[in-house]
């Protein structure tokens, strides 16, 4: 069954068999996470509703005019641009994998245009504010209380590396290589990539595996490397909770959450002359366009080079 505009409807037979096509292809054949999964499906079957209510029964009916009522309708009801922009790829997406399938002839998701999205650019910390962040979790962690050394730590490896809170939270005890100083994380669609991670980072770690960990691990807690207050791996809403708690008591710093410091490492490195292919590695984007974002955010550090290097400025 599928929600419409009018309240819950069944799909003619032809569209909800395509619907469940089409998630298992999501989810089997391109690996894509959870999140994106749920995303589309509901996209796509918010499609098929919009056009089974226009009297079409089969995805070969599926035109161009429909998709474009659709997100006419959906652009009509205040839904925002970021919004009508993914609807708009999700229904790209289907249309084409029903050619793929044999499901239709032509696809007419092929010319469907979204409008464009507008990047917002993203609270960083500075990097004073950033090393002002750590050395408060440092601080607060000198009591050796197990979840003060576990803040510490999560503020320190977010920042050292970048990597998403979800990411952060799913790491096990392996997947840390001190000789190395890397860490390896599954990231979206279950992808894996290898990170960086600095000196640091590794001694806040320490600190925790040495004094914290044992201290709240249980017989339940596996493998996991970030533990909660019980036992168990760590919630992802408390590692949010450290984060923006010690951000706040940085002097006139924006109140980030590990996204933020995601932000702000990656702002920090291109400040620091890396190459933005090797962010976008050490990021997990698929796209350079997603990186790309960055740039804009080390504008003020470029003028300030700028000013400082070019005889005529």
């Amino acid at each position: 069954m599928t929600v419409g505009q009018h309240g819950p409807m069944e799909l003619p037979e032809a569209l909800d068999r395509a619907a469940e096509g089409f998630t298992r292809h999501l989810r089997d054949e391109c690996g894509a996470g959870q999140h994106t999964v749920r995303a589309y499906t509901g996209d796509v079957r918010s499609l098929l509703a919009h056009a089974a209510g226009a009297g079409v029964v089969d995805v070969a009916d599926l035109d161009l005019m429909i998709l474009r009522s659709w997100l006419a309708d959906m652009d009509a009801r205040g839904a925002s641009r970021a919004s009508v922009a993914r609807r708009a790829a999700a229904a790209r997406r289907f249309t084409a994998w029903t050619v793929r399938d044999g499901l239709a002839v032509g696809d007419a998701g092929a010319r469907l245009a979204a409008p464009r999205t507008h990047r917002s650019i993203p609270d960083v910390l500075r990097s004073d504010e950033a090393l002002a962040l750590v050395e408060l979790a440092a601080v607060r962690s000198d009591d050796a209380d197990p979840v003060h050394l576990r803040d510490r730590a999560i503020v320190e490896v977010l920042y050292a590396t970048g990597i998403r809170v979800a990411e952060l939270v799913g790491l096990d005890l392996t997947d840390v290589d001190p000789g190395l100083g890397v860490v390896r994380v599954v990231g979206k669609g279950d992808r894996e990539r290898v990170v960086p991670i600095g000196r640091p980072a590794l001694a806040a770690l320490d600190e925790w595996l040495a004094v914290g960990r044992p201290a709240l691990a249980r017989p339940a807690s596996g493998a996991a490397l970030l533990l909660g207050a019980r036992g168990g791996r760590v919630d992802p809403r408390v590692a949010r909770r450290a984060v923006h708690t010690m951000a706040r008591l940085v002097p006139d710093a924006p109140d980030i959450g590990p996204h933020g410091l995601r932000h702000s490492m990656a702002t920090h490195l291109l400040e620091g002359g890396a190459d933005l292919r090797e962010v976008q590695e050490m990021l997990g984007h698929a796209s350079l366009a997603t990186t790309h974002i960055y740039t804009h955010v080390s504008i003020e550090h470029l003028r300030r080079s700028y000013g400082q290097a070019h005889p005529r400025a």
